[in-house]
């Protein structure tokens, strides 16, 4: 199994700054592609941000600009600088990785973390 924990949520005010970070440890070998995704109040959860092993990321056209992601694979961990935060970016933000457990193993396990919370507003 692996766990997901999560930091860095809060209320920040439009403008603002935020720094979200998910650190992935349990049955571990290698950790693929590593996400943000976010949930708002009705409606469904949308993709921020992804980045590959090799450091290739992809963007929601919404965050574009505006936010970065970063990963450290020596610590498994993900990063989501968030800038310029916009009170349409409150929502549910969950840490997505894919893991292969073992070395002799050709399956990719996708996992969720638990959410943290980001609230943009005055």
């Amino acid at each position: 199994q692996v766990q997901l924990v999560e930091s860095g949520g809060g209320l920040v005010q439009p403008g603002g700054s935020l720094r979200l970070s998910c650190v992935a440890s349990g049955s571990i070998f290698r950790v693929y592609t590593m996400g943000w995704y976010r949930q708002a109040p009705g409606k469904e959860r949308e993709l921020v941000a992804t980045i590959t092993r090799d450091a290739s990321s992809n963007f929601a056209d919404s965050v574009k600009g505006r936010f970065t992601i970063s990963r450290d694979n020596a610590k498994n961990t993900v990063y989501l600088q968030m800038n310029s935060l916009k009170p349409e970016d409150t929502a549910v933000y969950y840490c997505y990785v894919e893991v292969a457990a073992t070395w002799y193993t050709t399956t990719v396990t996708g996992y969720w973390g638990q959410g943290t919370q980001v609230t943009v507003s005055d």
